[in-house]
């Protein structure tokens, strides 16, 4: 059984609240910060961006992309996850939607890394803080980051937040758990000095050397977002979330909000409703089935009400886009699923053991799963695939950033944990998350490696 996930609100009827489109955003030059994002302002882009062009050595190019990494994935953009990872708090929100906000960006303005995760929609919090954690370990085993690196004590990037101001009275209520906050006003300031981030002595060096010295790896940058807002004539939109009586700003909710504002969507009238299974190896099926059949209701049917509350809420309209965007059902029959279960952070990981399928012209095709080999029965014959042969054709497929040896090794690593999905179970029904599957296949391609094996790729890359 998976683990089961704290309740949230179900997604609901829009009632009266539904939203009119409200045009599209202005595309952004390259570089400025999109709407509905001043807070995860990214300062590798500007300190990167803006230092001396460096004359790497042959072959040392390609270990800058893992500062830049690092950063967007487990510190710059990622650190309030990764300090609520470590922690037992139980998030808390506000009053009302705009003091979610505030209560956030004052958070992160004042180093409190942990305040600003408890601040954000548990949903979110969960998932993302049990990502950060297999992230934060993988990057330590694979020497990328200092093994003694404490997330309590965050260094390398500081935010000043200053003066912010809403319209409040333009606030958009989408629905009886989410609204749109305006903000109008006010200043964020980013200052970085990458030097203080808990890199391997290694990785610091390389880093150091590349860009010149510690001189271009510091940086400071002040957005000020009443400057935007008489640029782009719209204030920037800030989702918020209810949970338990409490509000919390959603970054998927305002992803979402943007979406449909370029897509010239208005937020749907009605939500679907989630139905889940009743047990991993199913969901997976149904899921497989839905992708098979096109029926994109009945995958968002399948998604977790609690992490994926969004795409629930977003449904109509974003099933609507995808079946127009498709070409209809395949034809192909899910005969059978079986997977064997393994728990994980957050949820329950189902491997692919046997699956079945009835393809139309061809009959039925199945698929095992036998150590690190998979065999392949169809009415033309039996084929047998393994670690050793996935890995040779990965070799020959690549592009000569990685030795053939080392692409053969994640190969047969890959072969042998197998292929499946994230579940996750919430009031005794069964989900595939999204979001945790797509980690646990990025973690599934670092176990293949080793440290020497990461180095070498990120030297070849370039």
């Amino acid at each position: 059984m998976g683990q089961t996930q704290p309740t949230q609100p179900q997604p609901g009827q829009y009632g009266q609240y539904g939203q009119q489109p409200y045009g599209q955003q202005p595309q952004q030059p390259y570089g400025q910060q999109p709407p509905g994002q001043p807070f995860t302002h990214d300062p590798t882009a500007v300190v990167v961006g803006q230092a001396p062009a460096p004359q790497p050595n042959k072959g040392k190019r390609g270990l800058i992309i893992t500062l830049v990494a690092v950063l967007v994935v487990a510190l710059g953009g990622g650190a309030t996850w990764w300090a609520l990872s470590g922690s037992d708090s139980v998030a808390s929100g506000a009053t009302t939607p705009e003091d979610a906000v505030t209560n956030l960006v004052q958070a992160l303005g004042d180093g409190d890394l942990l305040g600003a995760a408890n601040a954000l929609a548990p949903g979110e919090a969960a998932v993302l803080a049990d990502q950060l954690t297999q992230s934060t370990d993988e990057l330590k085993r694979l020497g990328v980051l200092d093994q003694n690196a404490d997330p309590s004590t965050f260094s390398g990037i500081e935010l000043t937040v200053t003066d912010l101001t809403f319209d409040s009275q333009a606030a958009e209520r989408v629905n009886d758990h989410v609204t749109i906050t305006k903000l109008t006003g006010g200043t964020v300031t980013v200052d970085a000095d990458l030097t203080e981030l808990p890199l391997a002595q290694e990785y610091l060096g390389e880093m150091l050397a590349e860009a010149g010295g510690a001189a271009a790896l510091t940086d400071s940058e002040t957005f000020d977002i009443g400057s935007f807002v008489r640029q782009t004539g719209e204030p920037v939109r800030i989702a918020t979330v209810n949970v338990n009586d409490e509000w919390h700003p959603s970054l998927l909710y305002t992803f979402a909000d943007y979406f449909l504002a370029e897509a010239g969507l208005s937020w749907p009238q009605e939500s679907i409703p989630a139905q889940g299974t009743d047990s991993p190896a199913e969901a997976v099926k149904q899921v497989l089935q839905a992708v098979f059949d096109s029926d994109f209701t009945r995958l968002i049917e399948l998604l977790p009400p609690d992490e994926m509350a969004v795409l629930h809420d977003v449904g109509p309209a974003l099933a609507q886009a995808l079946e127009n965007a498709t070409r209809g059902p395949s034809g192909i029959q899910v005969l059978d699923v079986q997977t064997e279960d393994s728990q994980i952070a957050g949820g329950t990981l189902a491997t692919i053991t046997t699956l079945s399928l009835q393809v139309p012209g061809q009959g039925q095709v199945t698929v095992t799963k036998n150590g690190d080999c998979y065999d392949l029965t169809a009415p033309q014959g039996r084929q047998r695939l393994c670690g050793r042969e996935l890995g040779q054709q990965m070799a020959a497929n690549a592009d000569g950033s990685a030795s053939p040896e080392v692409l053969q090794r994640v190969g047969e690593s890959l072969a042998e944990q197998g292929v499946g999905a994230v579940t996750t179970e919430v009031d005794g029904q069964h989900y595939v998350s999204p979001l945790r599957t797509a980690s646990e296949l990025s973690m599934s391609l670092f176990r293949g490696l080793t440290a020497e094996d990461f180095k070498e790729i990120l030297q070849g890359a370039n």
